[in-house]
């Protein structure tokens, strides 16, 4: 999958041009997400689940789910004192801001990895040695021995806006192989979205009762049938499905395991739904008897 929003010249993730719903005023009900899809963003990686909806349908964007008490550091501190800040208060890794409060960089743990007061530089072969630029090695030299934060810390960061979905966050988060993205407006950090805010927000699920509870059955049929629809992988006939106070009953056949399991949480995701039955059978066995 393709994130075209990304701005090679400037590494902003700026989902602003999509013409997506601005967010609620900054005092407004906290919305508890229900809608969950799998995608899958391509080249052999795993698929993973976005939240993408609440449970009054509303997108989900970053301001949803963020941290928004931020720990940041300047680029001149020293790298031992965040060293200090991450181990202390349980973090992973904190935005570099300059005085205005703009995100330049981040200092991961992976950044302090490598270093000579703990005998963790990097060390290569000989022959890799010979081979790697001096530009290169004195760059990782830099890395292990400097003090300071921006001689380690990452710089290219990528950013998210307030408005961002949080499906396209999950799809950066997992392509770029990232754990957090700092959250911008007007470039300035606002807040901060982590893989961790994203499996809160999955757990704000738990229990809730579904909506539209009182939704009939002819709705939850063509809910269901528009949403099936849509999917690729899905091929079922409207003579497949049928509802009944709130029941589905899916009478279709499938290919695999997985494609069965997706009929049935899509059912179960529909609105008004209280169960779903599954008469489904597998092609390629009798349906006879």
């Amino acid at each position: 999958m393709v994130f075209e929003a990304i701005r090679a010249e400037n590494s902003c993730f700026d989902m602003d041009q999509r013409n997506i719903p601005r967010p609620r005023a900054k005092q407004r009900s906290v919305h508890v997400p229900r809608q969950l899809i799998w995608a899958c963003a391509g080249g052999g990686q795993r698929c993973i689940l976005l939240l993408t909806q609440t449970v009054r349908g509303d997108p989900m964007h970053a301001i949803d789910v963020m941290t928004s008490e931020v720990i940041s550091v300047d680029e001149n501190a020293t790298v031992p004192a965040v060293a200090r800040l991450l181990a202390e208060r349980g973090i992973s890794a904190v935005p570099v801001v300059d005085k205005d409060n703009q995100v330049i960089g981040m200092v991961s743990e992976g950044d302090l990895l490598h270093r000579a007061e703990t005998g963790t530089e990097r060390r290569r072969s000989w022959w890799l040695d010979m081979m790697a630029s001096t530009n290169k090695l004195a760059g990782d030299y830099i890395k292990s021995h400097s003090g300071r934060v921006k001689d380690v810390m990452t710089r290219n960061v990528l950013s998210v806006t307030e408005d961002t979905p949080v499906a396209d966050i999950a799809l950066l988060l997992e392509t770029n192989r990232i754990k957090r993205v700092p959250v911008v407006r007007d470039g300035k950090l606002v807040g901060i979205v982590s893989r961790a805010n994203l499996v809160q927000a999955l757990a704000m699920t738990i229990d809730e009762p579904p909506s539209g509870a009182g939704a009939d059955d002819r709705t939850i049929r063509d809910k269901l049938l528009t949403e099936l629809k849509a999917q690729k992988w899905a091929e079922v006939s409207p003579a497949n499905v049928t509802v009944k106070d709130g029941v589905v009953h899916l009478w279709s056949s499938y290919l695999s395991e997985q494609e069965k399991r997706a009929l049935v949480v899509a059912a179960e995701n529909i609105p008004g739904v209280r169960r779903v039955e599954d008469h489904m059978r597998q092609v390629g066995t009798t349906l006879l008897g």
